[in-house]
């Protein structure tokens, strides 16, 4: 059997004989994640590391007498042995629970269905992999990380919920340098073309000879900008961080505040959602709850829904949108609009064109105001001409100006932007995003 084969076989193993041994009045909730990887370190255009990591986690949570407990342990996919183990962390589970305050949040599990998703990929093999991965970048000082194999995701529960999501996919994360100079991109999918892998670094080092131009230094105040698709990539990040959780908003700490009490609104040419559709992420979340394939977040510039997961929706007596219990977005697009890549340069006239933005943080959440900093590839454009790479600058926008009544404009197409977290293991999920055209985005230093 492959990775995928056992790993769910072990995982079906460790439910069966938990929910066997389950007393009355006791629920069990277990998810696994799991990932057979290959991680592959480049520097200088040469494979400076190569490694291997296959590993799997088993995270349950136990619930009796309105009391949760929660325990994670590893497993190594050889039933018998991973059995007696998830036993064990049965038991101190139990133990757990007795010493526990009750919780106001802990939802009685249910049946949310059954699922079985895999997502079969066509990826590097070993022996083609080194010679692939560097080829297109000779003669270039090539810096990143790939990262390449099957994922898994499942969960089941003592009321009958079975669902299984696997996926082959992989990631390049890299950066071009021209002496303190760089330029930043990332290929990812299911399906590695080696046609699509070597136009993305042909158009980096484009714009790493564009970098080698004298640096314009540009004063503080307004200007016109647009953000490609991994700029607007990094403030959608944002929406992550209490922007869209219901339980925040009821709290006073969503920086959206004043977008759902309709004191604010963003431009009607703004649109965005939920779309597991683009095969990201699991549909169901740490519960078992299969999220529809599409939630509407913000309409033409109207805030549509909060996420809500259960555990809110019963604190605060809503009806809830199967969200995570973190509350953010796990598969978030960006609805495209009619702005046509041959026209970006055309549309921006002289400007600021910023291909990356870094180290964001909310400067002001009342009035959903970011601070960050522009990086790598950002240019000065006059006339519709790339003239310029600029030195980096300090920004500080608000999200109800910029994605308001000063965005002008929405590119007809979108990139995917993947998750490349690789703390504990590969992270899962990505947006699928367009680019932006900004009028008034307001640079501080």
């Amino acid at each position: 059997m492959n990775f995928i084969e056992t790993t769910q076989k072990t995982f079906n193993a460790i439910a069966d004989a938990i929910f066997a041994k389950l007393q009355s009045g006791e629920e069990a909730n277990i998810n696994l994640n799991a990932e057979d990887t290959v991680f592959v370190r480049i520097n200088n255009n040469k494979v400076r590391q190569n490694t291997h990591v296959e590993q799997r986690t088993i995270s349950m949570q136990f619930q009796k007498n309105s009391r949760t407990a929660k325990i994670s342990f590893e497993i190594t996919g050889a039933a018998e042995l991973d059995t007696t183990r998830a036993l064990e962390m049965l038991e101190m589970a139990r133990t757990e629970c007795s010493l526990l305050p009750e919780d106001p949040k802990q939802v009685p599990m249910r049946n949310n269905g059954t699922s079985n998703n895999y997502i079969k990929g066509s990826l590097l093999s070993h022996e083609e992999m080194f010679e692939k991965l560097i080829a297109p970048a000779t003669g270039s000082d090539l810096a990143g990380i790939y990262c390449a194999g099957p994922r898994v995701s499942a969960s089941r529960n003592s009321a009958g919920q079975d669902h299984f999501f696997a996926t082959d996919s992989f990631f390049i994360d890299y950066s071009l340098y021209l002496a303190e100079k760089a330029v930043k991109g990332t290929y990812a999918g299911t399906q590695w073309n080696q046609n699509e892998y070597a136009a993305n670094l042909a158009q980096n080092k484009n714009q790493l000879k564009l970098m080698d131009r004298p640096k314009k230094v540009l004063p503080p105040g307004p200007y016109k900008v647009y953000l490609a698709p991994a700029a607007v990539a990094e403030m959608a990040s944002m929406f992550s961080w209490s922007a869209m959780s219901y339980s925040a908003y009821k709290q006073g700490s969503s920086p959206l505040q004043k977008l759902a009490d309709k004191e604010k609104s963003f431009s009607p040419l703004f649109s965005m959602r939920e779309n597991f559709s683009t095969g990201l992420t699991p549909p169901f979340n740490s519960l078992g709850e299969v999220s529809p394939e599409k939630v509407e977040l913000i309409n033409q510039g109207q805030l549509k829904t909060f996420l809500i997961s259960s555990g809110t929706a019963k604190e605060y007596g809503v009806e809830g949108n199967l969200a995570g219990p973190s509350e953010g977005p796990r598969a978030l697009e960006i609805l495209p609009g009619t702005l046509a890549k041959e026209n970006i340069l055309k549309e921006l006239g002289t400007g600021v064109y910023l291909s990356n933005l870094h180290y964001l943080n909310w400067s002001d959440r009342p009035t959903a105001r970011i601070t960050g900093m522009t990086r790598y590839d950002c240019f000065w454009v006059e006339n519709g001409e790339i003239v310029a790479p600029i030195a980096d600058m300090r920004w500080d926008e608000s999200l109800f100006d910029c994605l308001g009544e000063n965005l002008l404009a929405v590119t007809n197409f979108q990139d995917i932007d993947p998750s490349v977290d690789t703390y504990n293991s590969r992270a899962w999920g990505g947006k699928k995003l367009p680019g932006l055209l900004i009028k008034d985005f307001k640079f501080t230093l």
